[in-house]
């Protein structure tokens, strides 16, 4: 089969800049599928995207689909023949469809008798002439969540498309596409290179747009020119450029031809804090800061997307955009100073935190109680985790955070500094968000770690309160980023509580419901199963935590679902006591012995399901009949007492090692020992012996639930 490069491009109005990678990598993906589902082999996929452009390459595309065999199954032979041997109508209906004589027919004996059989081969269709559905489909699948119209027309995408690309080798692929009809014109920089450009091959595309339309096509090579011209930039200026990645990515799909642009502003400005600085210059203006030995300089690095003939006017330009900015700033910081977070706390009454939940200072209320209740756990002074809690939310007050909602936390911690706040409640304030998302640092602070910890345990009971948890991809109250950063800050950061209790606590300090006030008590047992309903919840983040291999000390892969549900059924109460079972299971299932005690367990755990309720005799060794009875309980006894003393020291990978022990002694059990003897007595002494035995596993986890298929 021949091949050809085939290219596609759909020139747009300006892309949403944060959206451009995805939509790229999403065509991409979904033509190169529809490729494959039509049996079109290829090479290699390029990508390229601009604001105004989303292409694709695909190198050494098939000009026509693979043949295909065609294998259909007709009437039996039975049915297929008469008793003279002739072809019947069945027979003969069977090879018309198939375009054959009955005499091309196979006969096949299968498990249900003789059957006709007709094989043939399909012919490929030509690739051109499937490319505008593939197109189309890729097209239609991209994760834009809002589409728009324009003109009279009902064709809807991300944004007006002007232009439709479509090349086959030299060839143009003949196609409707969005009300455009495919061609080899594409348009270059909106400014720099205004005129259609013929594109005669799929090979030319990225070159002739470089050089006869001003635009790079290639994200991936367009970003690394916008990095090097930054850097460059921030070196004449004295600096280096402050580059973050995401920032990065958005200025990257800003601009189809980067310039830099090395500007500065007033030094009086530098009396802000940084992350006022940075806000307005990264994230409102899209300008990167330059730095030196760790310290701002009054100084920024844009990035055009026009190489103009002035280039000192655009200079200019973007210092006069950013000047209003920071003054802006400038006049929230001195506004924001001069009224202390304590005098905000009665404001708070005002701003409703939930509907159902109270305001602000309600939910810093039962934040501030719940705070106290834990600040002995984690040797946090208790007047400090209180005085926290008492001003946690008042930054939300502020004209700063009102502008940059983005800097809330950070912001209190200045202003808590700034009204002389003792230095621990100044970094409660700002760690109490920790972690903001996955992967994101922990708060270290005790004071802080107790905040962390209480905000998220009212935020959960809250929401469960009002019976609004997560259900499918729906999660508008971040419940499940909330609960996995609380686990993250009690496992990581070695913090040894209660949960159950603590949520039941949570869950006592909410209003009322509305179920509850028509009844006019709020019933403990509803609370206990709010609290539960949490627990599960958190489990369930946790689980995916440990599966993913995100956990501290495992890889994916490391843990099991079997592990966890083992840990599981045990039901922790405390994350940190849940991790360190489960880091036990993990060395356990490494142990040359654990298959067969896992075998042993699972063997113990399916007798005494069965007799569940059936036996209350206690193990007594005079009525042990066989030396491997003796044997067991001689083991078990001479282990008892350090296995108990592990388990008060929660030291369980010691507790299963040592338990590893009894694999010698329950192996010659079972082969040696009939449980289900005729003699009632020695069968429910041999049970009552194996109860003990299962509960001594059962202290640490369930390891009857593990599958431990050793190599």
């Amino acid at each position: 089969i021949s091949t050809a490069d085939f290219l596609v491009e759909l020139g747009t109005e300006e892309l949403p800049p944060k959206a451009l990678i995805n939509l790229s990598d999403a065509f991409s993906a979904g033509l190169t599928a529809g490729l494959s589902a039509a049996r079109l082999e290829h090479a290699d996929v390029l990508t390229y995207a601009t604001p105004r452009r989303l292409a694709v390459l695909v190198k050494g595309l098939a000009t026509e689909q693979t043949s295909q065999t065609i294998e259909n199954r007709g009437p039996p032979v039975r049915l297929a023949y008469d008793k003279e041997g002739s072809p019947t109508k069945a027979a003969e209906a069977f090879a018309s469809k198939c375009g054959v004589s009955v005499d091309a027919l196979e006969t096949r004996a299968t498990e249900k008798g003789e059957w006709l059989f007709c094989k043939g081969t399909t012919p490929g269709a030509a690739s051109a002439d499937l490319l505008p559905a593939i197109v189309s489909k890729a097209l239609a699948s991209l994760p834009i969540p809002k589409r728009m119209r324009w003109g009279s027309s009902d064709t809807e995408f991300v944004r007006p498309a002007h232009w439709l690309v479509m090349l086959l080798g030299d060839t143009v692929v003949a196609g409707e596409l969005l009300g455009l009809q495919a061609g080899r014109l594409t348009y270059g920089h909106r400014f720099h290179s205004p005129d259609a450009i013929t594109i005669h091959s799929p090979g030319d595309y990225e070159t002739i747009l470089r050089d006869q339309g001003k635009v790079i096509a290639s994200f991936s090579a367009r970003r690394a020119l916008v990095v090097d011209l930054a850097r460059g930039a921030a070196v004449e200026l004295g600096g280096e450029a402050l580059l973050e990645p995401d920032v990065v990515d958005e200025v990257t799909a800003l601009v189809e031809w980067p310039v830099p642009v090395a500007g500065r502003f007033e030094a009086s400005f530098l009396r802000l804090p940084d992350e006022v600085l940075i806000s307005t210059l990264q994230d409102h203006q899209r300008y990167f800061p330059v730095i030196k030995d760790d310290k701002l300089l009054a100084a920024f690095i844009a990035i055009s997307n026009l190489q103009s003939t002035q280039p000192d006017e655009v200079r200019r330009g973007n210092e006069r955009v950013v000047l209003p900015r920071l003054a802006d700033a400038a006049f929230f910081w001195d506004q924001d100073a001069a009224i202390r977070l304590e005098d905000r706390i009665t404001a708070l009454d005002g701003v409703v935190y939930q509907k159902g939940l109270g305001s602000l200072r309600d939910k810093s209320a039962r934040v501030a109680q719940l705070a106290s209740e834990i600040a002995g756990a984690l040797e946090a002074d208790a007047s400090e985790v209180t005085r926290a809690a008492e001003l946690a939310r008042t930054d939300l007050l502020t004209l700063m955070v009102g502008e940059f909602p983005e800097l809330q936390g950070r912001m209190g911690y200045y202003y808590a500094g700034n009204d002389g706040e003792p230095h621990n409640v100044a970094i409660a304030i700002e760690e109490q968000y920790l972690p903001r998302l996955s992967g994101d640092s922990l708060p270290v602070n005790p004071v802080g770690q107790t905040l962390a910890i209480a905000d998220r345990l009212d935020t959960l009971a809250g929401v469960f309160t009002l019976d609004k948890k997560p259900s499918g991809n729906k999660d508008p109250f971040g419940l499940r980023r909330q609960a996995l950063g609380l686990v993250r800050i009690l496992i990581e950061g070695e913090i040894d509580l209660d949960l159950l209790q603590l949520l039941d606590t949570a869950a006592k300090l909410q209003p009322q419901p509305p179920a509850a006030k028509k009844s006019g008590k709020k019933s403990a047992a509803h609370t206990t199963n709010i609290a539960m309903g949490i627990y599960e919840f958190i489990i369930g983040r946790l689980r995916a935590w440990y599966l993913d291999g995100l956990a501290p000390g495992f890889i994916r892969g490391d843990i099991t679902a079997e592990m966890f549900m083992a840990v599981q059924a045990r039901t922790p109460a405390s994350p940190l006591d849940f991790h360190q079972r489960l880091t036990a299971v993990h060395a356990f299932t490494q142990n040359v012995s654990a298959e067969s005690l896992v075998a042993a367990n699972k063997r113990i755990a399916n007798i005494l399901k069965k007799l569940k309720g059936h036996n209350d005799q206690l193990f007594d060794e005079k009525l042990c009949a066989e030396k491997e009875e003796r044997l067991l309980q001689t083991v078990v006894a001479a282990l008892l007492t350090d296995h108990q003393a592990d388990l008060e020291q929660r030291n369980y990978e010691s507790a299963l090692t040592r338990l590893a022990t009894l694999r010698e002694p329950v192996d010659s059990y079972f082969d040696n020992v009939l449980v289900m003897s005729d003699n009632e007595q020695q069968r429910n002494n041999r049970v009552a012996q194996l109860t003990q035995v299962r509960s001594l596993f059962l202290d640490v986890a369930d390891i009857s639930c593990i599958s431990t298929n050793r190599p």
